[in-house]
């Protein structure tokens, strides 16, 4: 998660209001100014329909004890501030001009203090990828399995149902899988990222699990890097102190608001030699949107 704050003093330069102020506001409150309803809710998260997609089943979440968001079918989070220049698509300072004009300051978020609960969810079991329907996933994402194999499980795993599930595992740095199959895509477990090392002297850095395989794919091999994958754009803000001690930092994120702004970020605290690819496939959303236009090409 990015949270420019100096930077949006410099550019905007408002008395009245900052960017701390602005993310007082509940992210909760504006939703529901926004004509957004609450489809299910807890002591802690707030739950509703993505306002980026159609869906049936809610999957864009709020913290309220953190007052952060995250959108699960999209991957990422964040503040109010990032999540209404996503929204709206306004830059930093038309977004901060709007929340200032006090429209929503009747309504500032007061944090709650965090109530420990019992995971929601089992794994049953963890092991290779065998399941037809995964490797035809992969398949259709372009994705070389053999690479997936060394970096992916198959995952069987239930909720509160009796009903168990499976989809492809990508594990994070702290025990939990981002899952994926054709219907579902998040993470059991904690959110983090996946930190591979080689004892190379150049990271690669990726958004998602999916591009750092594209990668891979596109170039035949495993390079000799070390490779970090975000899994959320969010989190680009806890690699930062990752980067010393590297001689090469090489970004491949999504060429979107969010990419930009994570490679802007690290680019800006990285001391070492820097490089932005997402040239290289500046029409395409992302490294695994090129590879399968390549592979159609």
């Amino acid at each position: 998660m990015v949270k420019p704050y100096a930077a949006v003093e410099l550019l905007v330069k408002r008395k009245s209001m900052n960017c701390r102020n602005a993310n007082k506001i509940s992210i909760v409150e504006f939703l529901k100014r926004e004509g957004m309803r609450i489809a299910k809710e807890n002591e802690r998260d707030s739950w509703f329909l993505s306002p980026f997609r159609s869906e049936s089943t809610p999957s864009f979440k709020v913290d309220k004890t953190k007052n952060l968001f995250y959108d699960f079918g999209e991957g990422i989070g964040g503040n109010l501030i990032d999540f209404v220049m996503i929204y709206k698509k306004w830059d930093l300072r038309k977004t901060l001009n709007e929340l200032s004009k006090g429209s929503f300051s009747f309504n500032q978020h007061k944090p709650k203090q965090p109530t420990k609960k019992a995971a929601k969810y089992t794994i049953k079991e963890v092991r290779s990828i065998s399941s037809p329907a995964l490797i035809a996933y992969l398949e259709e994402r372009a994705i070389n399995l053999d690479f997936a194999q060394q970096f992916c499980t198959q995952v069987h795993y239930q909720f509160t149902s009796e009903k168990t599930y499976f989809g492809l595992g990508f594990k994070n740095d702290v025990g939990g899988y981002e899952l994926r199959n054709r219907y579902f895509k998040g993470c059991l477990g904690s959110k983090s990222t996946t930190t591979i090392t080689q004892d190379s002297s150049t990271l690669s850095m990726f958004e998602s699990w999916s591009d750092f395989l594209s990668y891979l794919t596109l170039k035949k091999q495993i390079p000799h890097e070390d490779f970090i994958v975000l899994n959320s754009t969010f989190l680009a803000s806890k690699c930062v102190n990752k980067l010393n001690g590297y001689e090469k930092v090489k970004t491949f994120f999504d060429n979107d608001e969010a990419g930009y702004r994570a490679t802007l970020l690290l680019q800006s605290k990285s001391t070492c030699a820097f490089r932005d690819l997402r040239k290289h496939y500046s029409d395409f959303n992302d490294l695994n949107d090129f590879l399968l236009h390549k592979r159609i090409g």
